[in-house]
């Protein structure tokens, strides 16, 4: 097996030599730690750590065509909703030897995000093992191209009757059916919606609609504006809706920034939260339990979307050949603003 150079040309066989292990068992604990008892993995890693060995995973991915990269691109981390998946995401790679290439792709105010082709790109050239994507909108010739990578390739946080290849998420559309449901069941009758106008808060946008639309409220009030969302946003949508449309009793807003917004705008007009207007969130983000009133939203449990969409990666990488889809659902979580 060839040797690999470290700092200070310290090679792997040193580092096998103070350890008392074969230089094999070395290369295991930076690519298959979970293969590796707990004891002589802390014994390498001591040693690793007393030499400064460094390996060199440029050499090791030539010579086994293994890079031990897994790309990931989501959004942005700012909000809790996709640090949560990318953390665990992560962290389960990593138990399995993989390290996690992430790139954020910021928000495209079309199905096309013109960030993601160049971003993956760049990642791509990297060699990784696999990818995870976050979305299933991308160009068509975006598409064709992954469809081509010999790589395995999952897709969260959506759902599609048409994957790249794997796919974790939830429907975005049945979201929006849920909350106009939910409010015609309280005894709404002129909902509106605050959204920002990125794809997945559009599909919940068009669930909501079309709902309200096949029980006879065509005509639904809304503010759309590009992400990210904010609080002030949120404040900005609800000074609009009540200056566009009398009456409004129910608001369903893309995220719970918003209707932290809306909440707030609605406390300094004096109109009452829920007795005059119902606001429902998405998201479910911490603070919306200690939010006064309480805020209504719906929860999506992200770390299970990381944490299966990194198994999914693994089992196919260890040769499983399935094209997994899993849906995790979603749940409305109804609190004092309803």
């Amino acid at each position: 097996m060839a040797t690999r150079t470290g700092a200070k040309g310290i090679r792997i066989t040193d580092v096998a030599a103070a350890a008392g292990v074969a230089p094999i068992t070395v290369s295991r604990v930076f690519n298959a730690p979970d293969t590796v008892a707990p004891e002589t993995l802390a014994r390498v890693r001591r040693a690793v750590a007393e030499l400064g060995y460094v390996p060199n995973r440029l050499a090791g991915g030539l010579s086994s065509a293994k890079s031990r990269l897994i790309a990931a691109i989501v959004p942005t981390l700012a909000h809790s909703l996709f640090s949560e998946t990318i953390q665990v995401f992560s962290d389960t790679m990593s138990r399995a030897g993989y390290q996690v290439l992430l790139g954020l792709s910021g928000y495209g105010d079309t199905d096309q995000n013109e960030h993601e082709g160049p971003l993956l790109d760049a990642m791509l050239s990297r060699r990784p093992e696999g990818v995870l994507l976050t979305g299933v909108a991308h160009t068509a010739t975006l598409r064709e191209r992954l469809r081509k990578l010999a790589i395995p390739i999952v897709e969260t946080w959506d759902m599609s009757d048409d994957p790249i290849d794997m796919l974790v998420g939830f429907s975005h559309y049945r979201i929006g059916v849920a909350v106009a449901e939910r409010f015609l069941a309280r005894g709404a009758r002129r909902p509106a919606l605050v959204s920002a106008n990125d794809q997945r808060a559009l599909a919940r946008r068009r669930g909501f609609v079309e709902t309200l639309a096949q029980r006879g409220i065509a005509d639904v009030a809304e503010m759309l504006m590009p992400p990210p969302s904010s609080v002030a946003l949120g404040k900005e949508g609800l000074r609009r809706i009540i200056e566009a449309r009398a009456g409004v009793d129910a608001i369903f807003c893309s995220s719970d920034l918003l209707a932290l917004g809306v909440v707030a705008e609605a406390r300094r007009l004096a109109i009452d939260i829920p007795g005059r207007i119902a606001v429902c969130g998405f998201g479910a983000l911490e603070f919306t339990a200690d939010t006064i009133p309480a805020l209504t939203t719906v929860r999506v449990d992200g770390r299970r979307i990381g944490a299966t969409a990194a198994r999914c990666l693994i089992d196919r990488l260890d040769g499983a050949t399935e094209r997994t889809c899993v849906d995790v659902g979603f749940e409305l979580v109804e609190r004092e603003t309803l």
